[in-house]
Parts: C-alpha cells; structure tokens; sequence
C-alpha cells in the first residue's frame, strides 16, 4: 500500500517575493520534490491547507485527525511547519491509533536551494515505512517520539526533550 502524504504548508512549499524580501506559499512543492529525490516509494498526495505553522489554529489541526483517520493507508506523512510541528503532533496522538504517522518538515524553503526539507522527506519516508506505530517527528536525519520532541529555537534543531 501507498504511503499517504498530507501537506499543510510551513516553510516547506514557502516561495520568496524578490521585491517585498516576504515569503508566500503558491502551490506545494512536493512532487518536485519526491522527483529530485529519485523517490520511487508509491504516495498518495492530498494538500489539506498552505499555512504558516504559527497560524494554525485548533480547528486547523482538527481537520488533520479525521484526515488521518480515514484514509485506508496506514502510513502517513505530514509536511507541517517546524514551529508547532510538536503541537500538532500531540493532538494527532490523542486521536489517531494504529497508523504510523511522520510529521516533517523545514527550515528552509525548497526555493532557496540548500534547504534540508529534501533530505527530511527522505527520511519521514524512511521511517514511515520501518517504525511501529504511532505518532513521530522527522527532522535533522533523526526520528523522534511525539511527546519528547522540541524545536530548539537558539541552535535550530530538533531534540528530545530532557
């Protein structure tokens, strides 16, 4: 079976507006993405919203679960904003059994060219398809538990929480 990739936006699909200097999302970047990779791993691709992590809302995260839940894959991957990816994460926990479930993610927009969101593709892909079941975080070439997980906003790497 397919792994399922729901995408919500955050830095991942940011694109750059040259003349204001802000960043804006436009249409997701993720078959771009899975292209360069050379991903060979069979998805099914569904774009929820393009938000800002930061802006998501309750009720935003409350449209992931049944998401979530009612797909027939079993696998799942979450492309999702790095500031509040651990919070989402907590909510799909309450909610969503039986699924392996990665949410990921970047620090630096595809556009920019260095960015790490290809290489934490890579690995959501990975690990969803060799960790058991429950509710990860992929970022930094690292998988963590959903509730010992924090985004280190000094050195801008995700840790487990001590």
């Amino acid at each position: 079976m397919a792994i399922r990739i729901f995408i919500t936006g955050g830095t991942f699909d940011k694109e750059y507006n040259e003349l204001n200097g802000q960043l804006y999302f436009k249409d997701t970047h993720l078959s771009d993405l899975l292209e360069m990779g050379r991903s060979k791993v069979a998805v099914e691709i569904r774009t929820l919203m393009m938000i800002d992590s930061l802006e998501m809302t309750a009720e935003d995260r409350g449209l992931i679960v049944p998401q979530c839940n009612n797909c027939d894959e079993t696998q799942i991957v979450i492309t999702h904003g790095t500031d509040t990816m651990a919070e989402t994460a907590a909510v799909i926990a309450e909610q969503v059994k039986d699924k392996t479930i990665i949410l990921t993610g970047a620090m630096i927009p595809i556009k920019f060219g260095s960015s790490d969101g290809l290489f934490n593709l890579g690995s959501a892909l990975a690990f969803a398809q060799t960790l058991p079941a429950g509710i990860y975080v992929a970022m930094n070439g690292r998988y963590f538990n959903w509730n010992n997980v924090r985004k280190n906003k000094q050195t801008g790497v995700f840790e487990e929480v001590k």
